[in-house]
């Protein structure tokens, strides 16, 4: 019986580690100081009448460091892209020369740096809060095999030790990629 609990084990690490990578991507698309790529990665564009993400209309660069180039692969787009952009509400203000569109990156001043981290802190909790809910769903199920007699008290016990320090690694992770991301957002 114990590889049943092993499998439970198993998939509750994955489960938590896609958590971890899921946060750590919804990291990427807060603003810094800097330029990134990942900034418009929740930018739709109106393509004929589909939302289309940015990414698949333009190739989109980091030319300099307060800067992101969008150089779409069909130029008749350009204007619908300059109208996502705008929309996205991300606080930039696309230049529009007929062949790219030109974001600059403003430097962020100290309130909104800390609203940003804010966000940040807001994001990390909404992954922590996941990554408990799938130790809640697997301690259900461990309890069900325990009481259904397939497992023993002393497994039970021993698989929900090694589930907590599963998650204590987990929230870990998690706090050492928000302490990264605010250090980011802090750095002037």
């Amino acid at each position: 019986m114990s590889e049943l609990i092993d499998e439970l084990l198993a998939d509750a690490g994955e489960r938590m580690h896609k958590t971890v990578e899921a946060t750590n991507g919804e990291f990427s698309s807060v603003r810094t100081g800097r330029a990134s790529p990942a900034l418009l990665d929740r930018v739709h564009v109106d393509y004929y009448g589909t939302s289309t993400p940015l990414k698949q209309l333009a190739s989109i660069n980091a030319a300099e460091a307060q800067m992101l180039t969008v150089q779409p692969f069909d130029k008749t787009t350009l204007k619908a892209i300059e109208k996502g952009i705008t929309e996205a509400n991300l606080g930039l203000t696309p230049n529009n020369d007929g062949n790219l569109i030109r974001l600059v990156i403003p430097q962020l001043t100290e309130e909104r740096r800390k609203e940003f981290v804010k966000m940040v802190r807001h994001i990390a909790e909404e992954g922590r809060i996941a990554i408990r809910n799938v130790r809640r769903d697997v301690m259900h199920d461990l309890r069900e095999l325990k009481e259904g007699g397939d497992v023993g008290e002393d497994e039970e016990r021993r698989s929900e030790s090694e589930l907590q320090k599963l998650t204590d690694e987990r929230i870990a992770e998690l706090d050492a990629l928000l302490k990264g991301k605010e250090e980011e957002i802090l750095e002037v």
